[in-house]
């Protein structure tokens, strides 16, 4: 099992760069790079919520996929 994290495809559907993701969340650039590229070894609850609600996510498959 893996988790595919989707906020690349987010953020270009809704025409915003991670540097934007960042400033509007408070998170940190690197932060919003390293869970775009699904490099980090898990999840904060906290960024995610964060994210979703800055994005508009409504169902966290938007977002987070599991194959």
């Amino acid at each position: 099992m893996r988790i595919v994290v989707k906020l690349g495809d987010l953020l270009k559907e809704r025409d915003m760069t991670q540097k934007e993701l960042a400033a509007k969340t408070g998170l940190t650039p690197t932060q919003v790079s390293i869970i775009c590229r699904g490099m980090g070894t898990g999840v904060n609850k906290v960024h995610l919520a964060k994210i979703a609600d800055t994005l508009g996510v409504t169902d966290i498959r938007e977002l987070i996929d599991i194959e």
